[in-house]
């Protein structure tokens, strides 16, 4: 499986195209976001949105995929790395985003970025919030992040509390949500790093966090299904990874993140060169997956499920998008798939809370890519041992309630969290008019 959940990561809630589409029914209209949602995702994207940020040494882009950049640096500061004991200066520049009221406050916070990091280049994302009892919380370092490994390495940052709220690796989460204490407002900082003396520059194109209260629960209500069909979607199986390269998490059978990226990226078109491959050892099967697993790879977590990490990676791969949010029901993700976009979802479970999975697990990546006549979800689970094997059907009601719930009951009987419905949405970087509505029906912009 994968350590994405471990409890000790995270306190999580419970603490806290058509082308590409089989089947007629598929073309049934885009379903309507419920009002109640309780989640809030907030993005800067558009060339209006960088310029009103507050920028120190940064410019906005305007093009095809607005961004923003390195301008004149703001000063030079030295990094040391935490997990090489290496010293470096390194230019920066930032940028600061206006403040976003959440329309829930929340209990949770995770921000998500895609940028493209060119060699001698690297980023550093924070968030500053304000709570409901008119308090602010210090600025949070979200992720310090590169899409190569040699600069720095890519890197959450642990011990981050104020009393108030803490930061779990990806999460920020208030301490105790039963006090009634809740974020209801947020910053977003930028720190654009580059090598002194050059012209290179980070290029960032989409800020954003995702703000839910999402109540307790063991138990959510069933959605009705509305939707049969099925994506093509290719089929990784993490566990013929076993064994390979030991430094990134101990090997495949802990790449249930990457090995989910991996196919939906396959999905929309992103593929790796030869030359970027060169490095794996070119007895291993399916050798993306190792790239993925390398390439997401969180060294303070010592592991590939850094939510944001993920999105991050997909978002490297030309004309992708990635982002980290909660959906409400399997209804959501049915307005996904009609629009041919299929949703990597977090799930934690015991052996007999999913009928035919085989094994239970704290916490797992697998990409739903449809559902059946019935409503069952068709879903690539990447924990399986081949990769013909990976296609698999869960009962709806099952996978709904494994997936949405905030808390559950593991082997030992004691009650850890679940996930609350965390999803990675990963979408062209210009979608279509049908792909727009879909996203904007489950509150992402």
């Amino acid at each position: 499986m994968s350590r994405a959940e471990q409890p000790s990561r995270r306190t999580l809630l419970a603490a806290t195209v058509a082308a590409a589409v089989v089947g007629p029914s598929l073309s049934v209209g885009v379903a309507h976001a419920d009002p109640a949602r309780p989640v809030d995702y907030h993005a800067w994207t558009s060339y209006p949105d960088w310029r009103t940020g507050a920028a120190r040494g940064t410019r906005a882009v305007a093009g095809t995929r607005p961004g923003v950049v390195i301008a004149d640096p703001a000063g030079t500061t030295d990094y040391t790395d935490p997990h090489t004991g290496t010293t470096a200066s390194w230019e920066y520049a930032t940028w600061t985003s206006p403040v976003h009221t959440l329309r829930v406050p929340s209990t949770e916070a995770v921000a998500s970025w895609n940028a493209h990091t060119p060699a001698g280049t690297w980023l550093q994302v924070e968030l500053h919030g304000r709570y409901s009892d008119g308090t602010e919380t210090p600025w949070y370092v979200m992720g310090r992040w590169a899409a190569g490994d040699q600069d720095i390495k890519r890197t959450s940052v642990d011990g981050q509390s104020d009393g108030k709220s803490s930061i779990w690796t990806d999460t920020f989460a208030v301490d105790d949500a039963t006090t009634g204490l809740r974020l209801v407002s947020y910053r977003l900082r930028l720190t654009l790093y580059r090598k002194p003396g050059t012209r290179l520059t980070p290029t960032v194109w989409r800020l954003g966090a995702m703000g839910s209260d999402v109540p307790d629960r063991f138990t959510v209500p069933a959605s009705t299904p509305g939707l049969a069909g099925e994506l093509t979607v290719p089929r990784y199986s993490q566990e013929i990874h076993k064994g390979q390269y030991p430094e990134y998490d101990n090997g495949g059978e802990a790449w249930c993140s990457p090995t989910s990226s991996q196919m939906i990226i396959e999905y929309w078109g992103g593929r790796l060169t030869p030359a970027q491959l060169a490095w794996v050892n070119p007895g291993y099967a399916d050798p993306q997956v190792d790239h993925a697993a390398r390439f997401t790879y969180d060294y303070q977590y010592e592991g590939c499920g850094n939510w944001p990490f993920n999105a991050a990676y997909a978002a490297t791969y030309d004309n992708l998008q990635g982002v980290v949010t909660r959906l409400g029901s399997l209804t959501d993700v049915e307005t996904l798939i009609a629009a041919g976009i299929p949703a990597i979802t977090s799930q934690s479970f015991l052996k007999e809370e999913l009928t035919g999975a085989g094994y239970g697990t704290s916490g797992h990546l697998m990409t739903v890519i449809g559902f059946t006549a019935d409503g069952d979800v068709i879903a690539n689970d990447p924990a399986s041992p081949s990769d013909e094997a990976v296609r698999r059907v869960y009962r709806r009601r099952e996978f709904e309630n494994i997936w949405l719930r905030t808390k559950r009951y593991n082997a030992s009987g004691k009650v850890v969290s679940g996930s609350g419905g965390v999803c990675y949405l990963y979408f062209p970087a210009r979608p279509s008019a049908r792909q727009r509505k879909a996203l904007a029906a489950v509150g992402v912009r």
